[in-house]
């Protein structure tokens, strides 16, 4: 299985290192205002469980290669460098009125519920709760008005789809780091390109259904009606654009530095480190 092909789907809900400059103070309070900023302050800690999790899968089952490898990978993310892409990015996608009926909704206590849920669920411990209880809640919500909105709810979140693509972009830039341990050289790293390119439709399904659990789990205890009433905003032109800038802006911010981590990686897990 590719590396990362268990990474936390909470990237769908999300998903840049460009400053601070000209960025506008509403875009900031947005942001703010949003569970936004809380989520990616917990994003080097789930990038490196992810990672962690996907090298083992790989075969790298030396516990200290690993703990090194996660612990290269966390540092390369930083929480502050990715809020502040967002902000700048937000300031420049959005207009002022956008910007003001994001933050508006998110004052309100329906929103707070849903941020509250959507933070605690984005922890790097809680995807093994969501995978435990995934059946569970599977057969609780099969066949119901909940089960039926997820489509919709995939669609204006652009959940499934930014998490495929963060997916594998991530497993490309992290191959050069498996070819090195397997000491394959440049033959290994083709081989698991074409293996991780070549498997997307797989990917999609897996990661489709990581998605599925993970609305089923993040938003169990909203009613059928709070969720239509977030789907709502979602759809909204101020809440679709928030959602296409936030997803962008964090899938940069994450694959950016991977290529970067890959070549650390692969120096520090070439033949005579690995043997």
């Amino acid at each position: 299985m590719p590396v990362l092909s268990h990474v936390t789907p909470v990237l769908c809900l999300l998903l840049c290192l460009s400053g601070l400059a000209q960025a506008s103070p509403l875009a900031k309070s947005a942001l703010e205002a949003s569970p936004v900023d809380d989520i990616v302050a917990q994003y080097p800690a789930m990038m490196s469980e992810g990672v962690r999790r996907g090298l083992s899968q790989s075969g790298m089952n030396d516990p200290m290669v690993v703990t090194t490898v996660a612990a290269v990978v966390r540092n390369a993310f930083r929480a502050a460098d990715m809020q502040s892409g967002l902000i700048s990015d937000l300031s420049s996608a959005m207009t002022d009125q956008q910007l003001e009926a994001v933050r508006d909704w998110y004052g309100t206590p329906l929103a707070g519920k849903i941020s509250q849920a959507e933070i605690e669920a984005s922890g790097p411990g809680t995807w093994q709760k969501i995978e435990n209880g995934a059946s569970d809640f599977q057969a609780r919500f099969k066949g119901s008005e909940r089960a039926a909105l997820f489509s919709r709810y995939d669609q204006a979140a652009r959940a499934t789809e930014s998490a495929v693509d963060t997916t594998v972009a991530v497993q490309l830039g992290l191959a050069t780091a498996i070819s090195a341990f397997q000491g394959s050289g440049e033959s290994g790293f083709e081989k698991l390109k074409q293996g991780i390119e070549s498997q997307r439709q797989q990917t999609r399904a897996m990661v489709a259904q990581q998605v599925y659990d993970m609305y089923l789990y993040t938003y169990r205890d909203l009613s059928v009606d709070e969720l239509k009433d977030y789907i709502g905003f979602l759809e909204t032109g101020a809440g679709a654009t928030f959602t296409r800038v936030v997803t962008a802006s964090i899938q940069d911010s994450i694959t950016r530095p991977v290529e970067a981590v890959g070549r650390q990686l692969a120096r520090f897990l070439g033949p005579s480190e690995a043997e």
